[in-house]
């Protein structure tokens, strides 16, 4: 496979995440709106909001299934325009079975683009023989705040949701069309687009990646906590004003892009167990910050260290599943190890606010910020998982007669 070829990959690759990165803030910073054109009640709220990442989680698993005969680019091709229309589609309804359907499209599709997105990400890691898949989730996250940011527009000029969503579907539907025949898997004699999985993907021992599936949940437990209670948290129990409990996530956001887009560079240097380590203390630091903070802007200070921590869990628990399951079983075994990791992310979704929910109204919120700071610094026990000091990327952890492909 040239260089160039692989550049292209990785390029195209980059763009899918930053779309999926848009599409996904818009649609997670308008629940509100959403909420009040389909009349869904504070009741039924939950339910709706919790069948997204359950039905994500169900199509992940299958994903494993149909990657195994076409490829992960071909899922991939074809998801990231479904998740963009099932976007659409919330915004044009006005029945509740409508928000019910379009949610579960979206959910479904959802589960498939980021199993594929990563199974990707990974292989092209592969071929590259040294850390990118910290890139690739940079571009998520700089996506998240350009999403963001088009969602507070149209809340601020009162847009419609199929107003606020039309424009932005029309640029990134078309783009993502384009972007994906440059999509490229990295196995070698891998066709392009292609990779296709093997016999050993269902050789995948669970027991192997149990220590990565706790990683990614406890890391989008604390994920989960920044994105759903920050803002109640520094409103009501720090003081702040209605203004001001805005800036936590979004300070968030900034230092997650900030962390993933150096992170590579830290894994090539230190490895990838020791990036991870560095990480989790972080984001313990961060947590205990913000459990202890006298008022607001330490408290922001605090979610703000949380974001460089987390930043590069996530990441590379991917890489370091893959690698774990490529060097036991092959190729095949890499993409069902991601598919299976993927549904973790879901998992700690679905545990982290509701956790932190019930511990904040029957003790304290500052205590329940304690629990996700334990959570995430258990990930230290774990460091081993993603491999020794000396196996890192470009220096013998992967193929080391790869050439640097810049």
């Amino acid at each position: 496979m040239t260089d160039a070829r692989l550049r292209r990959g990785r390029g195209s690759l980059a763009v899918s995440f930053f779309v999926q990165g848009v599409t996904f803030a818009l649609l997670v910073t308008r629940i509100p709106a959403i909420q009040d054109r389909y009349g869904i009640s504070d009741a039924l709220l939950p339910a709706f909001l919790a069948a997204v990442p359950i039905l994500a989680g169900v199509a992940s698993v299958m994903t494993e299934k149909v990657v195994a005969r076409v490829g992960p680019a071909v899922v991939l091709r074809w998801t990231q325009p479904f998740v963009l229309l099932a976007l659409l589609a919330v915004g044009v309804g006005d029945q509740l079975w409508h928000a019910a359907l379009a949610l579960g499209l979206f959910g479904l599709a959802v589960g498939a683009l980021d199993a594929s997105m990563n199974m990707l990400g990974v292989s092209l890691q592969r071929a590259y023989g040294r850390s990118i898949m910290l890139g690739f989730h940079a571009s998520y996250s700089l996506g998240g705040i350009a999403g963001a940011s088009l969602a507070w527009v149209g809340a601020h000029w009162h847009l419609s949701l199929f107003v606020s969503y039309l424009p932005v579907v029309a640029v990134l539907l078309p783009l993502a069309f384009v972007v994906s025949r440059w999509y490229v898997a990295g196995g070698e004699g891998a066709e392009a687009g292609t990779e296709a999985g093997d016999s050993k993907g269902s050789g995948v021992a669970f027991k192997l990646l149990l220590p990565l599936c706790l990683v990614m949940t406890f890391a989008y437990i604390g994920d989960s906590t920044v994105s759903n209670w920050s803002a109640k948290y520094l409103q009501d129990v720090l003081g702040s004003s209605e203004e001001l409990a805005t800036v936590p996530y979004n300070a968030y956001m900034v230092t997650t892009l900030l962390g993933r887009a150096v992170g590579d560079f830290g894994v090539r240097r230190f490895g990838a167990a020791t990036v991870v380590r560095a990480g989790a203390v972080l984001g313990a630091l961060g947590f205990a910050v913000v459990a202890v903070s006298p008022g607001a802007w330490v408290g922001i200070a605090g979610f703000t260290v949380l974001g460089l921590g987390l930043s590069v869990i996530v990441p590379q628990t991917f890489a370091a599943a893959g690698r774990l399951a490529f060097e036991r079983h092959g190729p095949g075994a890499s993409d069902a190890a991601v598919a299976r990791l993927n549904v973790f992310n879901y998992v700690g979704f679905l545990i982290g606010s509701p956790l932190v929910g019930a511990l904040g109204d029957a003790w304290s919120y500052r205590g329940a910020m304690l629990v996700p700071m334990v959570l995430v610094l258990v990930t230290v026990v774990y460091a081993t998982s993603f491999g020794s000091r000396p196996a890192r990327y470009g220096g013998g952890h992967e193929r080391p007669r790869t050439v640097d492909v810049g």
